[in-house]
């Protein structure tokens, strides 16, 4: 929506959002979208077998914690892209620390590593299928976000489709964790950013559509 869009529609009296209506939309794309995805994991993937001894393993949690605050600064950024003048403050900073922290993991891990070993640790063995699965794991989310924006007021609609695709693709790779066996920094830092990355592209262009109010 055009900024003399949105003044034309206040004047005419439009009325605000009720007081509780993000935190209402919000909630309700969280309480179906993340159970879809699980469930879609599950039926299509299954949990690894070694699920309850890799719980024990710093790289299990690196990975998680990776997906996890992409997560947390995917939402912030679109909770505040989906009110009118809204700024997004931090959040940019917030959304490129993680990934900073991890490309300077892999940049150790592999100056340190055998040279013939590391195409390995950068490819693992499910480095064609990564980015793809984590996709199609973050669709659930994808959709039930992108009804929450849409009903409240998104003014910056390409933002808010990527911000939306940020979050629905990080919480895609956070449900991706409980089947991948991968668990290499170099890996995580480019396949499971990869597919984090797809929601966010494929968010920006249809945001301009999908978002209009």
């Amino acid at each position: 929506m055009r900024t003399d869009d949105l003044v034309t529609m206040l004047a005419t009296g439009v009325g605000a959002v009720e007081p509780y209506e993000a935190k209402r939309r919000f909630s309700t794309a969280i309480f179906w979208g993340l159970p879809a995805s699980i469930l879609l994991m599950l039926v299509t993937l299954g949990l690894r077998p070694d699920l309850l001894p890799a719980l024990a393993l710093p790289k299990f949690w690196m990975k998680v914690g990776f997906s996890g605050f992409l997560a947390i600064a995917g939402f912030l950024a679109m909770v505040r892209l989906s009110r009118p003048g809204a700024r997004l403050g931090l959040v940019p900073v917030g959304i490129s620390l993680p990934v900073i922290a991890i490309w300077v993991l892999i940049t150790f891990i592999l100056i340190n590593a055998d040279p013939g070993e590391r195409l390995s640790l950068l490819l693992g063995q499910t480095w064609m299928v990564c980015p793809t699965l984590i996709t199609m794991l973050s669709v659930p989310v994808f959709v039930t976000t992108f009804w929450a924006v849409q009903g409240l007021a998104p003014t910056q609609l390409r933002l808010a489709g990527a911000a939306a695709g940020l979050f629905s693709g990080a919480v895609g790779a956070l449900v991706y964790c409980l089947h991948c066996p991968e668990m290499e920094a170099p890996f995580i830092g480019t396949w499971y950013l990869l597919g984090i990355l797809v929601p966010v592209g494929v968010g920006a262009s249809v945001g301009r559509r999908l978002l209009r109010w």
